[in-house]
Formats: C-alpha cells, structure tokens, sequence
C-alpha cells in the first residue's frame, strides 16, 4: 500500500511539474540593439543675421555598417552611418530672398542628448548640390532651450599659404557644437552607444 501512495505521489509531482513548464513563458527574444535618432524641426535665432528666418528640419535615423569601403579590405562601413533627411530654409528680408537645400543624411552620432549630423545636399537653389553640410542639434533638458549648429557662416573656414580663406571640405559627423537656440519648434534627439561591429561572414 506504501508503495502504492508513493507511486502515486510521485506521478502527481511529475504531472505538476509538466503542467508548470508547460504553463511557463518562452525566453525572451533578444532585445534588438537601440538606434540613435534625432527628429523636429524649428526656427533659430542667429546674432549676426537677427531679422533673418533661419529655420532646419531634420528626420535621421542610425544606420550602422551600411555604406562600404570597398577600398579598404572590405569595410562594411562606420558605426555612425545613418539615413534621413535634413532641409535648410533661410530667408533674407533685406532682399526678400529664400535659399532652399535638401539633404540625404550619411553620418550620424549621438552624445546624451546631443547629435552631430552630416548629409549631402541633392537640391538646393543656392548652389550647394554634392556639398556635405554638418549640423549639429541639441535637446534642451530642464528647461533650457533647443540648440542647432552649422558648418558654415562662421565655421569651417581654412586660411591658406597666401592668407587667403577657403572653405574646405566637412568631413562625415563633423560640426560644430550647437551655438544658436531655437526660437520656435523643437528636437527630439534619442541617443544610443555606437553599434558593434558586426560578425564577419563565415
């Protein structure tokens, strides 16, 4: 009878241990790895052209090793690669004049709540079509305003040999911290760590 009762016993333990794992959650899929992005758009106020309209959008999203160097050993690309879109509106009361350029993102990379972005302009009605510009947008946080930055007016200026001043080229990511705040509109920029370099092809 003992036998029995144990028996018994233990093929009830089994059954609820069955029903347990059966009844318990799949593992978790791994979390896909987060993506820097920075969205908005506003209007700046720039000291040196203070009646003018300046105004950025900029829709950019991260993504990482999409743009190869087949130059160099077969590169996949840079963690900071991105895609989106940036436009640049300025229009100058004095000569009731606008100046347009749209823009593909390249390059993007995030610091807290800080990105610097690069694109290429594709259209433009003031001669910048190829030009890669840099911007750079700050997320104001307790209360503090917006920034933007941009690699021109005041910036990336080279002096050469002769003293005179040329405007080189802007390099992937590369601007200018944000030094105009905005004075309508907003940003939203969602940082992220550089992604990892991916596995190479077995």
């Amino acid at each position: 009878m003992k036998n029995r009762t144990r028996a018994l016993a233990l093929a009830g333990s089994a059954a609820l241990v069955a029903t347990l794992v059966a009844a318990a959650p799949a593992p978790a899929a791994p979390a896909a790895a987060k993506l820097a992005s920075v969205h908005g758009g506003g209007a700046i106020f720039f000291p040196y052209s203070p009646k003018d309209d300046i105004r950025f959008t900029v829709d950019a999203e991260s993504d990482p090793w999409t743009r190869p160097f087949p130059a160099q050993g077969g590169e996949k690309g840079l963690p900071t690669d991105a895609r989106g879109r940036v436009t640049v509106y300025h229009y100058w009361p004095e000569t009731g004049s606008t100046g347009v350029a749209e823009a593909e993102v390249d390059c993007m990379v995030t610091g807290g709540k800080t990105a610097t972005i690069t694109a290429v302009v594709t259209s433009s009605n003031v001669g910048w079509e190829g030009k890669r510009i840099g911007i750079s947008v700050q997320d104001g946080e307790r209360g503090g305003p917006d920034r933007v930055g941009f690699s021109w007016a005041i910036a990336n200026v080279d002096v050469k040999p002769d003293g005179s001043a040329a405007e080189p080229r802007v390099g992937t990511c590369m601007a200018p911290a944000p030094f105009t705040e905005v004075t309508k509109g907003g940003f939203k920029v969602t940082p992220a760590p550089l992604a990892p370099r991916p596995e190479p092809a077995s």
